[in-house]
């Protein structure tokens, strides 16, 4: 089950701090909210990831893609509160942190490299070691005479790929699409269109 702006998710064990601060900074919205099904959902959260995952699965239909109602009612209705929005926002912040320090690591300094790293922290963590030294013996073959738009363009495509590559091998391709889409600022990803700069300001300006 994932849920909010960053698909947080009881699997991995990220959507779980943020409920519980609901619980603990606003136990009256949340009430409002859940009502007699507040304890089956703190049991849930105390309980570690196998009881997450199993209340998790016991509140989707027979598709097992879907929210059965009233959770599903119920989440939307937290969802919008403005408590839990700030919770998310804080949450968030944290990602955006450590894309800013991948940004220094890796040399981007325009809207979109910040948008790559931000990605990545949030789809898959970080960039282990390993890639990190695949990645910068790629850099090191880029050739001088690049604009600095293109020099970033090229270094976020290396990166792309090369995290992607990194995936479990079921998802590379998806990771893939996904890296390249922000890499190269517009793609079509799960069936959906995008152009970046158009819809969401992310170019090749400074993000400074």
């Amino acid at each position: 089950m994932s849920f909010g702006a960053l698909q947080w998710n009881f699997g991995q064990g990220t959507l779980q701090p943020l409920l519980k601060q609901m619980f603990t900074n606003h136990l009256d919205v949340a009430t409002t909210i859940f009502g007699s099904s507040l304890s089956q959902l703190h049991q849930a959260l105390n309980g570690g990831r196998d009881a997450a995952m199993s209340f998790a699965v016991s509140i989707q239909d027979s598709s097992g893609k879907n929210i059965k109602d009233p959770w599903k009612q119920m989440f939307k209705s937290l969802g919008l509160t403005p408590e839990f929005q700030a919770i998310e926002v804080l949450s968030a912040a944290a990602y955006y942190g450590r894309a800013l320090n991948l940004c220094k690591n890796y040399g981007f300094w325009t809207r979109r490299g910040r948008a790559l790293m931000f990605d990545i922290g949030v789809q898959n963590g970080s960039i282990p070691d390993s890639v990190k030294s695949l990645i910068l013996n790629d850099f090191r073959q880029l050739s001088q005479s690049l604009s600095a738009e293109d020099t970033e363009l090229a270094k976020m495509r290396i990166v792309a790929n090369r995290r992607a590559e990194a995936a479990r091998p079921a998802f590379v391709e998806d990771v893939r699409r996904r890296k390249l889409c922000i890499a190269e600022g517009k793609g079509v990803v799960h069936g959906i269109t995008y152009d970046l700069a158009r819809q969401f300001g992310l170019d090749l300006g400074s993000a400074d």
